[in-house]
């Protein structure tokens, strides 16, 4: 027996019953159709772990084993987020050879004793309270998502996405270490190393990253039609 499949554009609107009082929200699975992670194309009526009829890649209706490894990745992010803010991140030998060790906070408190707020605020900013931001909103997205929460989906979508676009500029410690190390060589008189603490820092901003990427903001909309639990498995 063949299954009727029909394929719909990915950006083809697609009319939904009309909801009265605030009735479930219709959403792709409520009303039988996948969409290929590979290719975006929408099929309907397909079956269970079918394949892209485009593209041959496997179809599933939400990200499999997406709350446990999102989970999995965010605890390693909130190990690794001690030492990246605890050990030197920047070591700078200089004439005649004394040896400095900076952290996060020290370059920080450094940069607004010399008068550069700014720049100073730039890196709290994007080195220290983006990656705490992160992991906070990650892991009440998780909470809430698992207790099948229906308290402000609207709000938490919007953090997801604030999550998903502002993850990269973490690396901006990164990419002054890595400046001031190539630029700052200078024999004899200065020489800049990066700390341990820099692969402790990117490996936060590279788990936290992957963990928005891991999780699928889909499952916190299906408290609104009683989806069955294998979708959060």
């Amino acid at each position: 027996m063949t299954t009727d499949r029909t394929v719909l554009s990915a950006d083809q609107p697609v009319e939904a019953e009309p909801t009265v009082n605030a009735s479930p929200i219709r959403t792709a699975g409520r009303l039988g159709m996948v969409s290929c992670h590979h290719c975006a194309i929408l099929w309907k009526d397909v079956n269970a772990h079918g394949r892209c009829g485009c593209c041959g890649a496997k179809l599933y209706m939400r990200k499999p084993g997406s709350l446990y490894r999102t989970w999995a990745l965010l605890i390693a992010a909130c190990i690794m987020y001690i030492p990246a803010n605890t050990l030197p991140v920047m070591i700078t030998l200089s004439f005649p050879r004394a040896e400095q060790q900076d952290t996060i906070m020290s370059g920080i408190v450094y940069f607004w004793n010399s008068g550069s707020w700014v720049l100073a605020l730039i890196v709290f900013i994007a080195s220290f309270l983006v990656p705490l931001f992160k992991l906070a909103v990650i892991i009440l997205l998780l909470i809430t998502t698992q207790r099948r929460s229906s308290w402000r989906l609207l709000e938490r979508a919007k953090l997801y996405r604030i999550v998903d676009v502002i993850g990269r500029w973490s690396m901006l410690d990164v990419f002054v270490v890595t400046l001031l190390t190539g630029l700052v060589q200078i024999e004899g008189f200065a020489v800049v190393h990066p700390g341990p603490g820099i692969a402790a820092f990117a490996a936060v901003v590279v788990l936290t990253m992957s963990a928005s990427i891991s999780f699928d903001p889909r499952l916190m909309w299906d408290v609104t039609e009683h989806e069955s639990e294998d979708l959060y498995e």
